[in-house]
C-alpha cells in the first residue's frame, strides 16, 4: 500500500490537471493577447465559465496531490504528472469529438512505457518529513533566481516558440517548487494538525509559488505553440521535482545498471511528449 496509494491519488490529481489546462487553454484563447505580463489577465478569465470550470479542476487536483505527496515520495508522485499531455489531448479530442489517429496513440503508449520503465528502474524510496532550514534557503534561492531570469528572458521576446518555452520552463519550476513546499505543508497537517498547518511558513510558501504558477501557466499558453511550451513545462516539472526531492527529502534512487533503463524511460518519455505537443499544437 506505501506505492499504490500515491500513485492512485497523483493519477487522479493527473486527469484533474489535465482536464484543467484543456478548459484553461480554451478560456485562455478567448481574452486579448498580452505583450507583457499583466494580473488583468485573471480578471478577464474570471468572466469565463470554462476558465471558473478549470480551477475547479485545479482545485480538485491540488487535494489528490496533497495525499499523494502526505504518503509517496516527491520523486515517485511529481514525475507521474508527465499523464497530463497525453491525458489532455484524449479529453480534448473527447470534447471536440476528434478521434485521434494512430501516430498519436503510438506516442501515448511511448510516454506511458517510458514512465513505467524509469519509475520502476529508479523505484523512488525514502519519505522524509523533516527539511533544515538551510536547504530551504538554498533551494528557494536558485529556484527564485531561475523563474525570474526564465520569466524575463520569455517576456521580452515577441510572442512565439522562444516565449512560449521560456514561461513553460519557468511554470515548470513553480510546479515543482509547490509540489516540495506542500509535501512539508501535508506532513505539518498530518502531525500537529489544522492549527499548526495554518501557522507553518511553508502553507503560505506554497500558496505563493502555486499563484505564481498559475499567472505564468496563463501567460505561456498565449505566449506561443504548445509545442514549445508544453514539453518545457512536462518535463521540466517532473526533472525538477525529481532533483528537490533528492536535495530537500533525500530520496533515493536506483543508480548502477539500473541507469539504463532510467535512461531508455527517458528517452521513450521525451519522445512522445514532443509528438503530443506537436499535434496538441492545433488542438482547439
Amino acid at each position: 500500500m506505501g506505492v499504490v496509494l500515491p500513485v492512485l491519488f497523483a493519477l487522479f490529481a493527473a486527469f484533474s490537471n489535465a482536464l484543467a489546462t484543456v478548459l484553461q487553454r480554451r478560456a485562455a484563447l478567448t481574452v486579448p493577447q498580452s505583450d507583457g505580463f499583466r494580473f488583468g489577465l485573471v480578471l478577464d478569465l474570471l468572466r469565463r465559465p470554462l476558465w471558473i470550470g478549470g480551477i475547479l479542476a485545479v482545485i480538485a487536483a491540488g487535494a489528490g496531490q496533497a495525499v499523494a505527496l502526505a504518503t509517496g515520495a516527491l520523486a515517485l508522485v511529481q514525475p507521474l504528472f508527465v499523464l497530463e499531455l497525453p491525458l489532455a489531448l484524449l479529453i480534448a479530442s473527447l470534447v471536440t469529438r476528434q478521434r485521434l489517429p494512430g501516430a498519436l496513440w503510438l506516442a501515448v503508449a511511448g510516454v506511458v512505457a517510458g514512465l513505467g520503465i524509469a519509475l520502476v528502474a529508479a523505484s523512488p524510496a525514502g519519505n522524509r518529513t523533516d527539511v533544515p532550514a538551510e536547504r530551504w534557503v538554498v533551494a528557494l534561492a536558485a529556484c527564485a533566481v531561475v523563474v525570474a531570469a526564465l520569466a524575463v528572458a520569455g517576456l521580452r521576446r515577441p510572442p512565439g516558440r522562444a516565449r512560449a518555452g521560456c514561461l513553460g520552463a519557468a511554470t515548470a519550476v513553480c510546479y515543482a517548487l509547490t509540489a516540495a513546499l506542500m509535501k512539508s505543508a501535508v506532513h505539518v497537517l498530518d502531525d500537529s494538525g489544522f492549527v499548526a498547518f495554518l501557522t507553518t511558513w511553508e502553507t503560505y510558501a506554497f500558496g505563493a509559488s502555486g499563484i505564481c504558477a498559475l499567472l505564468l501557466l496563463e501567460h505561456a499558453m498565449q505566449g506561443g505553440p504548445l509545442v514549445a511550451s508544453q514539453p518545457a513545462l512536462t518535463l521540466g516539472d517532473a526533472s525538477i521535482s525529481v532533483a528537490l526531492g533528492v536535495v530537500l527529502y533525500e530520496e533515493h534512487l536506483r543508480s548502477n545498471w539500473w541507469l539504463l533503463p532510467q535512461l531508455l524511460g527517458i528517452v521513450l518519455i521525451c519522445a512522445g511528449v514532443l509528438a503530443l505537443a506537436r499535434a496538441g499544437e492545433g488542438a482547439p
